[in-house]
Formats: structure tokens, sequence, C-alpha cells
């Protein structure tokens, strides 16, 4: 049933539908005036008006509400049809309710220390105000007894993954978009099964459309003969799936509160190269030990107990002694976690908040590059100001589509004096800031709008950690083996490939 759904629900074929109702109902039209089906047409007409002033008066982004204003307006059948399942930005009331409450009962663990926000005011006052942000609207807080890894590749992470789940003695966490069956989720299952003989608990979160063409069959049945907890986010019931919008991104790893990992990583073999899909896929993370790692703890429970409707001793798993030479003070660590729940932008104003308080240079690894004009006004208006802005992009795309619409980005940003390259030797996962020597983000927010202001997202935030250089020097490398894009490239386009680029730039926000 999931394999026909994940057919049926795949966002090309229900475009593809709409558009096929739309150009019938057009027919019928012209083919046939009679009043009834004028009234039918009126009548659908003033319900996209309806449609129109309720998605006018919502809290998403502008270029959000302009799209779907125009194609409700220009082509209702499609336009409505499209919005009813793609276009709720939002879960029904009841679920949102249920996920606040969790999240209140969660954030009383989450513990500011004054004295790392005192220290780093007096260290550097902007990244104090940085930080700030993350604490009072993420509510997330700052740490200090914590150290950082940078991973500029998925299967040098994936070493270290496995590695720490066998260390495991308490409890091991995982959440992630996509699992796909493969040598890296049999690796996982193989640590996970012995874990649980020796009496670890172990839980794993799935988001169900993002692994709905790729779940192993009978994937749940197998992780409960291992004794292994499962839960899906947000799960597909046909018919009843109206709302897909919101889907849980993240991906996340913790092992007994000691030692977390986050970044783009998915579980599926062309994440660590065992599997050739667009080139070499180059992607990246990030493990964070000590305290900080209760960020990455919290974020995990607050979604298991809004999928399971349960509650529980959260004190349970928060580890009681940190071990402070392991983790010696490695600069200031930072975990956060996006919602689309509470209309603040966190993942967006994060990434916003480095480049205009970039003195030097500010590099960023994507692979998408659809953004709106706050994110575009950024990035020129730091470049103007001297600022070395340096984007890095896939040569080698997953969605092609989706890579025409990147690029119609590059001309009006080049001529700002950002800089562009495409990865050469593949696809580029990574989603990673770097600015100045100071401060780099980890996580999985893509510069798209579904990663901006529709998913789950999380990252860790990094101050004057050992993380941040390595993201620099990772950056540099990627750099040497990329393509600069100039602007002979971008006016060389033909006309074809332009037009398509503008109604994609139209639309992109559906995208």
């Amino acid at each position: 049933m999931k394999r026909i759904g994940g057919i049926i629900f795949n966002r090309l074929f229900m475009v593809a539908l709409a558009i096929i109702l739309q150009f019938s109902w057009l027919f019928f039209m012209l083919y046939d005036f009679s009043i009834r089906y004028t009234f039918v047409d009126i009548a659908l007409r003033i319900l996209a008006f309806i449609l129109v002033l309720t998605v006018l008066n919502n809290w998403s982004n502008p270029y959000y509400k302009l799209a779907w204003t125009s194609i409700i307006l220009m082509v209702p059948v499609l336009g409505i049809a499209l919005y009813l399942v793609f276009g709720k930005s939002d879960l029904t009331k009841k679920t949102h309710a249920r996920m606040e409450a969790v999240h209140e009962e969660v954030s009383k663990y989450l513990k500011t220390d004054d004295t790392a926000i005192l220290a780093l005011q007096k260290e550097d006052p902007d990244a104090a105000q940085q930080s700030k942000y993350i604490n009072d609207w993420a509510q997330f807080p700052l740490y200090r007894n914590s150290k950082t890894t940078y991973f500029p590749s998925g299967e040098a992470m994936f070493v270290n993954m496995i590695n720490a789940m066998e260390r495991a003695e308490e409890f091991i966490f995982l959440e992630y978009f996509i699992i796909d069956g493969g040598e890296m989720l049999e690796a996982i299952l193989n640590v996970l099964k012995r874990k649980v003989q020796e009496g670890v608990t172990v839980r794993l979160i799935y988001d169900d459309v993002g692994s709905i063409k790729t779940l192993p069959r009978n994937f749940e049945k197998r992780l409960k003969e291992l004794g292994i907890e499962c839960a899906a986010f947000n799960p597909f019931r046909p018919i009843l799936s109206i709302i897909l919008n919101n889907r849980d991104h993240r991906k996340i790893l913790v092992v007994d509160g000691q030692i977390g990992f986050t970044g783009g990583m998915n579980i599926a073999d062309e994440y660590i190269n065992q599997k050739e899909r667009f080139g070499y896929w180059k992607d990246a993370g990030v493990e964070v030990k000590g305290e900080a790692v209760w960020s990455l703890t919290t974020m995990f429970l607050e979604m298991w107990n809004y999928i399971n409707g349960t509650s529980e001793d959260y004190f349970r798993f928060l580890p009681k002694i940190y071990n402070k030479k392991e983790n010696p003070k490695d600069g200031y660590v930072q975990p956060y976690s996006d919602t689309p729940l509470d209309h603040e932008n966190v993942g967006e104003n994060i990434y916003l908040n480095i480049i205009n308080r970039a003195k030097e240079y500010v590099y960023i690894y994507t692979p998408y590059l659809i953004i709106d004009n706050e994110m575009m006004v950024s990035l020129q208006n730091a470049a103007k100001c001297g600022v070395d802005v340096r984007i890095v992009t896939p040569e080698i795309p997953d969605k092609k589509l989706i890579f025409l619409l990147t690029q119609s980005y590059y001309e009006q940003l080049i001529q700002s004096g950002v800089k562009i390259y495409q990865y050469k030797p593949g696809f580029i996962h990574a989603k990673c800031f770097v600015c100045d020597d100071k401060i780099a983000t980890v996580g999985t927010v893509n510069l798209d709008y579904r990663s901006l202001y529709l998913h789950f997202e999380c990252g860790v935030f990094m101050y004057c950690s050992q993380a941040v250089m390595q993201v620099k020097q990772d950056t540099l490398a990627t750099i040497r083996k990329s393509r600069q894009i100039t602007l002979e490239f971008c006016q060389s386009r033909n006309i074809v490939i332009t037009m398509l680029q503008s109604v994609l730039r139209l639309f992109s926000p559906l995208l």
C-alpha cells in the first residue's frame, strides 16, 4: 500500500493529475456553454477567491502566498487541488496543540547557562547576540563544556557513528528523514541488535513520506522482532493523508546522552558512497560530545512523545556526570531545532544573522539555492560591502528542474560580487555556513523554501570550537575541486532554458 501511495502522492503525479483535471474542465467549458457549467465555473472561482483570502491571511512567507495566489486564481481546479494536498503549511489544530504541550514539557529541562552567556558577551558581543536569538526564540541554550568534530563526508562520520553505538550502555536514539535498505542500514541494525540484547534502549524515528519509496518491506515488523522501538512521523494514510507539507527532515543520532551527531546524512548507501547515484556524494556532519548533547536528546524525545502521545521522566536520559577531561571547553556550542509550527523561521534567521554580521567572509554549502528576497539582499549586500561570499552547489544534480531553478539565481548574485561554485565530482548534499574563522553552523537546513519554512530541521551553531576551522578548511578544499560560475555562463543560456527558469521562479516557493 505504501509503495502505491508513494506513486499516487508523488508531487509530480499530483501536479500532472491536477493539470489533466484543469484542461479537462477548460475543454468542457469551451465545448458546452450551458448554464449548469457556467454556474459550476462561477462556484469554482468563488471558492478559489475564498481560498486565496485564506492564504493571504496566514503567517507564511509572502512569496509562498504570492505563488499560491497566482496558481489558484489563474487555474482554479489545478490550484485548489494542489493546495488541498501541498498548500497547508501547518498541522491540524489538534496535533498542533499536542506538539505545543510536549514542547512546553520538554522546555522545562533546558536550562540557560548564565555564565556561558556572560563569557561570550565579553569575548564577542556580535556572537553573543546571535546566540541570544537562538536561546530566546528557539529555546535552546548555549554550552561551554562540549566538544565538536566536523566530518567532511558521510563515510567519515559513519565510522564514528558505528563506533559510538558500539559503546552504548544505556540508550541509542535515531531520527532520520530517509531510511533505505542497503549496507548502511544493515550495519546499523547489526549493532542495534546486539545492543538491545545487552539491555540498551533503542528508539528510531523516521519520516513516513520521506521514506515512502525507500523503506524496506516489513521494516517495522523487523524492528519489533529485534526489540527496537519505532515511530513514524506524520504517517501516510490513503485518502486521509491530506497534509503532507510538514515533514521531519532532521537527522539525529544520540548515544547515552554523551555523544550526538547531526548533518546532511540520511540512512541510505549513497550518503556513504556505497552506491553511486550522482557522481561522488559529498555530505557533511558534526559530532558533539559533552553537555550540548542534551539539546539533541530533548529534540528527539520531544518528537518521540509527540508521535506516541506519551510522557516520561526526561531526567532519566540526562547523564549525571560529564567527563570534563574527555570533553574540555571547546569554544561555545549551541544545537538548535526549527519547527514550522511557531511561525519563527529559526533556520533562516540564523543564516541571515551570520551573513549580516560577517566582516571578512562567509562560505556556504547547499544542495539547493532557492531563496527569497531577504536572503538575496543579505547575500548581495554582504558581497557589496567587501565580504568574501562564496556558495558551493552541485555540478551533478539530483533533481534537474530544481537545479535549473538553483541556477536561475546565479546571475543576480554574481553581479553583486558573490562567487558561485559547482562541485565537479558530483552532488553536494552538505548544509554548512562558516564565517570569519569564528562562527559555523552544520545541520539539515537547505537554502530552499521547504527547509526554511515547512520542515522540522536542526543544526549546531558553534563559536570558536575546533569544528569551525575544520569546516573552513573543507570548504576551501572543495572549492579547489569546483568550477566557478561566470556571468558569461549565465548570460549564454538559450532562450528555452531562460523561459523555463522564469516559470520555475514564479512557483519556486511551491517546489
